[in-house]
């Protein structure tokens, strides 16, 4: 399969982006969705067709916002940069961040809109939750997803994700996401499942599968 390939979302996804879209604004005007999980988890996958199916959303990735020096530590910069100027409803710009070339680029506006998905592991921390109309957890046990991870970057990222592990294991014992996650999304062979998550409320909706296009891994 082209790699490049990415299956259209399927029924599941087209939902969640319907709830999504009936939320209150969280950050000003906008609805700012959190989607979280361990590294390798297909959380670029998830939310590059969430983003389709919310007719083409913003997405920021907090790889553009962490950098080699500062894996979890970029709590400051992104609510400097991002969360207060979309608060206050005016454009945000953030610097992002060249991991070739391991420096800060120039700025981009991130203007504000319906609906930003905020992707990356992270997402759902504590300084965030309160600036989140709705927190996404990719379920997937971490060292599966690591393996994954370790297999798609191959040997020449064996460093970084030596460095990685540990960081994270770190970042989710001190502060983590999932205990508030509102839904899980589960990767099925054909498309995904949504799920209540820890801090959701069981009500009228049924978990929802998608069975549109093979699964993907981000």
């Amino acid at each position: 399969m082209n790699p490049s390939f990415r299956p259209a979302p399927g029924p599941a996804v087209h939902e969640l982006a319907t709830r999504i879209r009936r939320l209150s604004p969280s950050c000003g005007p906008v609805r700012l969705v959190g989607v979280d999980g361990h590294a390798g988890s297909g959380k670029s996958t998830f939310t590059g067709q969430l983003a389709t199916a919310l007719g083409g959303a913003p997405v920021l990735r907090l790889d553009d916002v962490a950098s080699h020096d500062a894996l979890f530590d970029w709590t400051g910069r992104l609510l400097d940069q991002v969360i207060e100027p979309l608060s206050q409803g005016r454009t945000a710009h953030y610097t992002p961040y060249d991991w070739r070339d391991r420096r800060f680029g120039a700025p981009v506006p991130l203007p504000p809109a319906p609906v930003l998905l905020l992707e990356g592991v992270g997402a759902g921390r504590r300084a965030l939750r309160p600036h989140l109309a709705l927190l996404l957890w990719m379920e997937l046990p971490r060292e599966e997803a690591w393996a994954r991870g370790r297999s798609r970057d191959g040997p020449e990222q064996r460093e970084f994700w030596d460095g990685w592990v540990p960081a994270e294991r770190r970042h989710f014992a001190g502060d983590p996401s999932r205990p508030f996650a509102d839904l899980l999304v589960q990767q099925e062979n054909e498309g995904y499942e949504v799920l209540v998550g820890p801090a959701g409320t069981a009500g009228p909706d049924q978990p929802l599968t998608d069975g549109d296009g093979p699964p993907a891994v981000c």
